[in-house]
């Protein structure tokens, strides 16, 4: 005759302890994915205005952020950022500006017919 092994039971608040934990990582979660929701929806408008400002691709107006982004060690979302804030008229830091003026150039004169 073979013994089955039953689980015991837990306690109440063994199992409140557990539910507890899970509602916690589950907000944390909640909130990670809507602050990469809001990033995401700053840096896709970014992203329009370098398409306009700079009359290039989206695809390139993801490329310039990515590069100012890499080459002043600023995150992606805050270059982001100021973008916006410059499409709407205030000024760039120079840092970002000199920056945006040396990838626009990269890409619109990669992206004309030779």
């Amino acid at each position: 005759m073979t013994s089955s092994v039953h689980p015991r039971p837990q306690s109440p608040s063994t199992a409140a302890d557990e539910l507890v934990e899970e509602l916690e990582r589950l907000r944390s979660e909640n909130r990670q994915l809507q602050q990469a929701l809001a990033s995401h929806a700053v840096i896709d408008q970014a992203i329009g205005v370098l398409t306009v400002l700079g009359q290039i691709p989206p695809a390139d107006g993801f490329a310039v952020l990515r590069e100012i982004s890499q080459h002043t060690n600023i995150k992606l979302t805050q270059v982001a950022e100021h973008i916006l804030e410059h499409g709407q008229g205030a000024a760039l830091p120079d840092v970002l500006l000199g920056e945006l003026h040396s990838a626009l150039a990269r890409h619109i004169a990669g992206s004309r017919p030779v």
